[in-house]
């Protein structure tokens, strides 16, 4: 009687909490009532504790009862997933609490590469290749006469049977040497870029899924050029009222800056400038994904924010101190390629100046579609140096 009383009580107070939210055609009787009640309560316990991480508490059998297949399927595999992850050398307790293994920033890396190049495979560029500098790599068995200007890489076998041809045929001995009869090796080109990454992380990167979009490129870049260009350089840098280096190990964690609504990509390219002067290459570039104009920037040492004059406006001051930046990056001979995740009129304008200035690149994308556009950006940049 204690524990049917008790029932009753519940039932009272989930009524009195509740009631409100029930309505019908026909009542429900007391045991009907009871169960609803019970059913509620336990799937708002479940919620809890997977919402705190008390993954002991959680029944597994009564999961089946409170929830679809489908649905159970995933919390078991949710419940599993700390111990499967540690077991498998993808998580470990770091310093400050649990923390991804390099392992597992390898595999995610390799994943959004996946994912990127799924749309790329049957028309994605080769390798970084340009006539202009780096080191050459000769071409198995290719040679062509040798031409005036040609470097003196010179195939002594093929060049050798050229002229002992050439004498059979004229019936003279002994075999002499003419510039006709020299062949040089054919020559890929190879060289060494330096890209950096910057990366809008102001509050506006939280629609519509563009931070996640713009974070996985992040990771896929990176994980190309470490085991496909391992000479490169590459580098990511964020920016929302401030800028700084991530260090790759922080992506996948990396959110956007909730309490930051300011973008100072000033600082974001005065970052590039200093990294890329520390590893310069000969095809140095900066790509900038943002969905915003400059509302931030440094005059001296000091922090200025601007929000855009009326609706649709411009920030001016913002606009004009990032403007002297990219002329600065560009007498580096450094190139920006841009990738908008918005069409808005003040955004298009600025980077169309920024773009007149540096004569680079400037894309509208969706979240969807950035890792195309930016991976085969990438891929291209040395072909380019062929033009």
């Amino acid at each position: 009687m204690l524990a049917e009383l008790d029932r009753l009580r519940a039932l009272e107070h989930f009524l009195a909490q509740r009631g409100a939210r029930f309505r019908g055609s026909e009542p429900a009787d007391y045991e009907t009532a009871q169960r609803v009640r019970e059913r509620i309560e336990a799937l708002e316990r479940l919620a809890r504790d997977l919402a705190a991480g008390n993954f002991e508490a959680i029944d597994r059998e009564a999961l089946a009862e409170l929830l679809s297949d489908d649905a159970a399927r995933s919390i078991v595999l949710l419940v599993d997933l700390e111990p499967e992850l540690r077991r498998a050398g993808f998580l470990r307790e770091g310093a400050s609490g649990l923390e991804l293994t390099p392992r597992a920033i390898r595999r995610i890396g390799a994943q959004a590469l996946a994912s990127v190049y799924g749309a790329l495979r049957k028309g994605r560029p080769g390798a970084h290749d340009t006539a202009r500098s780096g080191p050459g790599l000769p071409r198995a068995d290719e040679t062509r006469p040798w031409q005036f200007g040609d470097a003196y890489d010179v195939d002594v076998v093929k060049s050798l049977l050229n002229a002992v041809k050439r004498t059979t045929a004229d019936r003279s001995l002994p075999i002499s040497w003419t510039p006709d009869d020299l062949e040089v090796r054919e020559m890929d080109y190879r060289t060494q870029t330096t890209t950096v990454l910057a990366l809008d992380m102001s509050w506006s990167m939280s629609w519509a899924g563009r931070f996640p979009a713009a974070k996985r490129v992040a990771l896929a870049l990176d994980h190309l050029i470490r085991t496909r260009y391992p000479r490169d350089h590459f580098f990511v840098v964020g920016f929302s009222t401030r800028a700084r280096e991530l260090r790759i190990h922080e992506l996948p964690e990396a959110s956007w800056d909730m309490g930051e609504p300011f973008t100072n990509l000033q600082e974001a390219l005065m970052l590039a400038e200093r990294l890329i002067a520390r590893h310069p290459s000969p095809s140095a570039q900066v790509l900038v994904i943002t969905d915003g104009q400059p509302t931030a920037y440094f005059r001296g040492r000091e922090l200025h924010v601007e929000w855009p004059m009326g609706f649709g406006g411009v920030s001016p001051h913002a606009a004009a101190e990032t403007l002297k930046q990219v002329r600065r990056i560009t007498r580096r001979g450094v190139t920006i390629n841009t990738f908008m995740l918005d069409a808005s009129p003040e955004l298009v304008g600025f980077v169309e100046q920024m773009t007149r200035i540096n004569r680079g690149r400037a894309l509208y994308t969706s979240p969807g579609r950035l890792g195309s556009y930016v991976m085969v950006d990438y891929l291209a940049r040395r072909r380019t140096l062929r033009d």
